[in-house]
């Protein structure tokens, strides 16, 4: 792989190829586990289900995703990559098969788990292939394209996600997403190359010995609990973002797409612009000033009663704003925290948090979460905004003494 200064980071077709495959396929990663959110309305009252009961089917994925994301830590370098996207990919296209055919409460958990167990797996994957086909002037545009799959999820697959679930079932979204990764998978096996390179550097390291190494460091601590926290942040309130809406603030099911879909797009226009900021100026003044306005916003949303859909709109705008600022400037220093040769086990063990820390979020919120019947509206919805603040005002701390550390190396 070419670099310097005289370098045209320019990409070649085979690499423009790639960089449509990993995007799509992170697309549809992405898009299977967030319309679990939107769609969390219509599964309680298909399936008869409890809160507490659809948090536990949201976390199943995140905790099965998180465990396969840390058993497969120490042997992702260790076959070729081409093969590897392709296991876990087929895994992930079952699970997600599953889910459109689970006619049950219990079936639906278990598919679940099985797509989380492949699905987890495949963005640590995509990012190491990323590394080894372009190079260091490259990657900042190829990881662009692919992270914009989150927005690209809620500006086109969630709405119409929520479109097909309202004029048939909640399974069919999921039955699209596994016909579209049916057409992926042929692409993969016919038109990406074996990717080896990695394998003619591989040492004869422990694997376990290595992710001790790195779990033990104490400023990596302070990157994984901060990932864990903002993790938590998130998953508390989305799994019941559409019941809440619906129930509570009396937002129609025909609305709601309409209301991801304009969150989404602005969502995708201010990431570019917040990256560009963070590179600017001090990055934890960003993170700190949009972690305070994000309490701010959470906090009068999740104390909203009957709502007119302008207002609802906007303050989800306002939002999702607010966490994007906080996000980006997050990941760009947790990012700097790990050495180079611990590098990948950081962004495993970093993933597999991420993960873990959602599942358990998500699980309490279903046990915070009352209701009588499932039509009827959320109580304690505000006391997850609560923790959510809470949570924010640690991270803002951590981000503080994660700053001071790379502002020392």
């Amino acid at each position: 792989m070419n670099s310097g200064p005289g370098y045209n980071p320019s990409f070649t077709g085979y690499q423009k190829f790639v960089i449509f495959i990993l995007a799509i396929t992170q697309f549809t990663v992405v898009l299977d586990f967030m319309v679990m959110s939107p769609l969390g309305d219509f599964m309680m009252k298909s399936l008869h289900i409890s809160p507490s009961q659809f948090g536990t089917a949201v976390s199943s994925y995140a905790f099965s995703a998180g465990l396969s994301g840390l058993l497969t830590a120490g042997f992702a370098d260790r076959f070729d990559r081409k093969k590897m996207l392709l296991f876990f990919y087929i895994g992930f296209a079952t699970g997600t098969f599953f889910c459109a055919i689970a006619p049950t409460y219990p079936m639906l958990v278990t598919a679940r788990i099985i797509t989380g167990l492949f699905g987890g797996v495949i963005s640590s994957v995509t990012m190491a292939i990323v590394a080894d086909l372009f190079s260091i002037e490259q990657r900042g545009k190829v990881m662009g394209y692919i992270q914009m799959s989150l927005s690209g999820s809620q500006v086109l697959g969630i709405p119409i996600g929520l479109f097909i679930a309202n004029k048939f079932s909640w399974q069919i979204p999921f039955l699209w997403i596994a016909i579209a990764t049916g057409l992926i998978i042929v692409l993969l096996v016919f038109k990406l190359k074996p990717i080896t390179e990695h394998l003619k550097t591989r040492t004869g390291a422990s694997a376990s010995s290595h992710l001790w190494h790195t779990i033990s460091q104490r400023r990596y601590q302070l990157g994984f609990l901060n990932t864990a926290l903002l993790s938590i942040g998130g998953f508390m309130l989305m799994p019941f973002a559409s019941a809440f809406a619906i129930n509570n603030l009396e937002i129609s099911a025909r609305q709601l797409p309409f209301m991801f879909m304009i969150t989404g797009v602005f969502s995708l226009v201010t990431m570019p612009l917040v990256g560009r900021l963070a590179d600017k100026i001090s990055k934890f003044r960003l993170f700190a000033g949009a972690s305070i306005f994000a309490i701010l916003v959470t906090d009068v949303y999740t104390h909203y009663t009957v709502t007119p859909f302008w207002l609802v709109v906007a303050t989800n705008v306002l939002m999702m704003g607010a966490i994007t600022m906080r996000m980006i400037p997050s990941q760009a220093l947790i990012s700097a925290v790990p050495a180079q040769q611990d590098r990948g086990a950081f962004m495993s063990i970093n993933s597999c948090l991420q993960q873990v820390a959602g599942g358990f979020a998500a699980m309490l919120a279903g046990f915070v979460i009352v209701r009588k019947d499932s039509f009827s509206p959320l109580v304690h919805y505000d006391y997850l905004g609560y923790a959510v603040s809470f949570t924010m005002l640690i991270t803002i701390y951590l981000v503080y003494k994660i700053n001071l550390i790379i502002q020392k190396k």
